[in-house]
């Protein structure tokens, strides 16, 4: 199964359960602004906010573009086999696509795998495949671990691999961790593979085949099969899903046809339809639309401005890393009303934008020069077919001219060579499920000074292996007299943002204010701007509540949600009715917990309805542990304790090794005073994921509370140890070290974390009270300048500074 959903994407928070964070990453309970340096930071220590994604697939909201056809009212589904009657040519690119094979029934003419008794080891497990006369079997380990006979129920997907799905209670359909390869043998294929080498997972990891991650109901069906309604009753933890074809169908793209085909025949009332033909959605982007190219640059211009992003954003509902917020999708409208999009998070892409994790195609289009100079999707890629509309380089040549670019005096390489296709440098493949390699379509220029600064991937290392990073840079270099810019300028900015650097929050409040730079840029950048908890009176602030793009408004409301909700409330109103449901759901996310009684009738009813909209998001997901721990989250926000309760106590029956479940759940019994509730909550959380530092590192804050500082000791340090590039982690434990009255260790705990780390405020601040106090003004000295450049502006870092040069002068030798 194509991971199409990070499923371990949440919200969580282990010490005042309180803000719930975008799907990228949350600040620590203990963290403060960045922007508001605490120097009383030997405090006992409170407790963690563990940092998981609810984020799951997911790339842009919308745009001001959306124009889209008015949907046409109570059009049914009505089959790609009518369509074909009228559209034979479509009809028959489609067939034998990707799309029209993406799920099929198992029979001899569909499955290509080898089930002639064909034996897999993997981790000790012996898995034979074979037949049971027009039955496909495969013997393997089940959730009891025991192996047992399970027939495939069809295939999914179909090059260059082929995974299985098998039938197993209560509605599911599990994908199967052993995935054949469809690739010809010559290039490595027609093979039995396990999908996660060097991993050994077994029942009942939620990763094992037969696990709450490897389930075909959420993690796969919304996008390979037509009108998918997952349909899951919470009640009896049972799926009764539907769908109206089993494959990607027209209908997948262009919307329920019964009016448009009561139209072609005339039948019934269709006059009333003639203004659209019955279509639910006008796919027209590129009706009469040419791409002349100039003589002089060499690049072709559109012949007219894009007016609509309907294309596009009928593509991202699939190919994009989203998460679904909203099931009853209605063609044409912002994909931002049914999905929350992935940003540029560090987890998901490098600085640059360049594609880490299973991003998909959208959120780094949206990033590409061509889709801002007006290129769709169907320009490069016949829509049914799914194939390119020329081979090679010349689906490039369709808008560069060849005598430019088709040369050795643009791409520096012999022709014919693969470093003489534009694909190579301008869209380099990174690989996922071991075979499939995909390329990044963000379009960039090859960037290897940004590999230098930042460790980023570039094009030319990516196939000359062999060569350092400098190397390719030299070459460059040499080739074009510099080092090439391209379109996207915001890589430095969104490292510094990261990292919390120097004059970071100034550069991403430039890079919000820079409308030429991609609009997922700028709101990647109003993300990051949360963890320096700007004023709601800000700029940067104001300007991405009025912005013009959804992502960037919904952004907006994740930048204050380090906020008190109070002083962001007359901000972030607009954005409870905004036109995009992932902005009104993020916004009432961030305000949660304002009593509506106290807010403006107007306010408060949007409010409400846009706190129940959230609501519903996460009840849609009510499958997964995430959604019950977020919905736990916000009823604890809003004073609703039993409730809150209630739901994270749902997300640890639905997976008891969920740790951020059983961390806020504990964190929820210490705000009660039950601690020992607490503790036995994460004690059975870390029998089963007896490694995770979160778990470790919520039980160490729970015994310092009780005084159990020896064993506050060995869990905080054990989190330290698990999760070595946690700087929170490692601040804590440094500060229950030191309070132990082991200064040294806490000092090379701390020097330790800030070599990967260099700029984490709190470690630098108990960094030199620890060196002062040990009497080593001098190496002080050397971390409060650090603190300086990050607070040039801060009184108290300056009477540090003085203080430290006093010490120093005072410990010279009197002559």
């Amino acid at each position: 199964m194509s991971k199409k959903k990070k499923p371990r994407n949440s919200k969580s928070n282990t010490a005042a359960i309180g803000k719930v964070t975008t799907p990228t990453r949350a600040p620590s309970s203990m963290e403060s602004s960045k922007s508001r340096l605490r120097l009383v930071w030997l405090l006992p220590i409170l407790a963690l906010l563990v940092a998981i994604t609810l984020l799951v697939r997911r790339t842009k909201e919308s745009v001001s573009l959306v124009a889209a056809t008015p949907p046409v009212l109570d059009a049914k589904f009505v089959g790609a086999a009518e369509c074909a009657t009228c559209h034979e040519q479509e009809n028959s690119l489609w067939r034998g696509s990707h799309h029209q094979l993406a799920m099929q029934p198992a029979t001899d003419s569909t499955v290509l795998g080898d089930f002639n008794h064909a034996s897999f080891d993997n981790n000790g497990v012996t898995t034979i495949f074979s037949r049971n006369g027009s039955k496909f079997m495969v013997r393997t380990d089940g959730p009891d671990g025991a192996l047992h006979d399970y027939e495939i129920g069809y295939t999914f997907g179909v090059y260059p691999l082929q995974q299985y799905l098998i039938a197993m209670p209560g509605g599911r359909l599990q994908a199967l961790g052993i995935a054949w390869d469809t690739r010809t043998r010559e290039r490595g294929g027609q093979r039995w593979f396990f999908l996660y080498p060097g991993q050994k997972i077994t029942a009942p990891d939620t990763q094992h085949w037969t696990g709450i991650d490897q389930n075909w109901n959420y993690m796969c069906a919304d996008c390979h099969s037509t009108n998918l309604r997952k349909n899951y009753d919470s009640r009896t933890r049972t799926f009764s899903t539907a769908y109206a074809e089993i494959d990607v169908s027209c209908e997948a793209c262009h919307g329920p046809g019964s009016n448009h085909l009561s139209w072609a025949k005339k039948q019934g009332d269709w006059q009333r339809l003639d203004a659209t033909e019955g279509l639910t959605i006008a796919l027209d982007e590129r009706k009469g639309v040419a791409w002349p190219i100039d003589p002089v640059t060499g690049n072709a211009r559109r012949s007219s401005p894009r007016q609509s992003e309907r294309e596009i954003e009928t593509c991202a509902r699939c190919h994009a890393r989203r998460g679904e917020i909203h099931e009853d999708y209605v063609h044409g409208q912002p994909v931002g009303d049914d999905y929350h999009v992935a940003l540029l998070d560090e987890d998901h892409y490098f600085p640059d934008g360049q594609i880490k994790e299973e991003d998909y195609e959208y959120g780094s289009f949206i990033q590409s020069r061509m889709f801002h100079a007006g290129v769709t999707c169907s320009d490069c890629h016949e829509p049914h077919s799914s194939r390119l509309r020329a081979e090679g380089n010349n689906v490039c040549m369709q808008c560069h001219s060849a005598r430019k670019y088709d040369s050795p005096t643009h791409h520096f390489h012999k022709m014919g060579s693969a470093g003489a296709r534009c694909v190579e440098c301008h869209m380099p493949t990174r690989t996922y499920m071991v075979v499939d390699a995909r390329r990044d379509h963000s379009i960039r220029i090859p960037r290897p000074d940004l590999s230098v600064k930042l460790g980023t991937p570039n094009a030319c290392t990516n196939c000359h292996t062999d060569k350092s990073t400098q190397w390719a840079l030299d070459s460059v270099n040499k080739w074009y007299r510099h080092a090439p810019e391209g379109f996207q300028r915001f890589a430095e900015t969104l490292n510094a943002g990261e990292a919390g650097a120097p004059g970071a929050q100034q550069s991403l409040e430039r890079l919000v204010a820079n409308r030429e730079q991609p609009a997922i840029a700028r709101a990647t950048a109003l993300a990051l701007l949360a963890n320096f908890a700007p004023l709601p009176t800000d700029d940067a602030v104001h300007a991405g509540v009025v912005d013009d793009w959804a992502l960037v408004r919904r952004a907006t409301a994740h930048a204050l949600s380090n906020t008190d909700p109070a002083t962001s409330v007359n901000t972030l109103a607009p954005l409870l009715s905004d036109p995009v449901r992932a902005v009104r759901t993020e916004a009432a996310e961030v305000l949660a917990g304002l009593p509506a009684g106290n807010l403006p009738a107007e306010v408060s009813v949007a409010f409400n309805r846009a706190t129940d909209e959230y609501i519903s998001s996460q009840q849609l997901n009510a499958d997964r542990p995430e959604a019950h721990m977020n919905l736990g989250l916000l009823y604890a926000r809003q004073n609703h304790f039993d409730q809150a309760e209630q739901e994270l106590k749902t997300a640890l029956s639905l997976d008891p090794s969920f740790a951020p479940g059983a961390v806020n759940l504990a964190d929820l019994y210490r705000a009660q005073n039950r601690d020992d509730e607490g503790e036995r909550v994460l004690k059975n959380a870390l029998s089963r994921s007896p490694d995770d530092a979160s778990l470790e590192h919520a039980l160490g804050l729970l015994m310092v509370r009780q005084k159990r500082n020896a064993q506050a000791l060995e869990f905080l340090g054990a989190a330290t140890r698990d999760e070595p590039g946690n700087a929170r982690y490692a601040y804590v434990y440094a500060i229950a070290l030191n309070d132990a009255g082991k200064t040294a260790a806490a000092i090379e705990t701390l020097e330790s974390s800030i070599k990967a780390h260099p700029y984490d405020l709190d470690s630098l601040i108990a960094l030199v009270n620890f060196l002062e106090q040990s009497g080593d003004p001098a190496k002080a000295l050397t971390y409060a300048n650090r603190l300086a450049e990050l607070e040039p502006d801060n009184q108290q870092v300056q009477q540090m500074l003085k203080e430290l040069h006093g010490h120093l002068q005072d410990s010279k030798p009197k002559s």
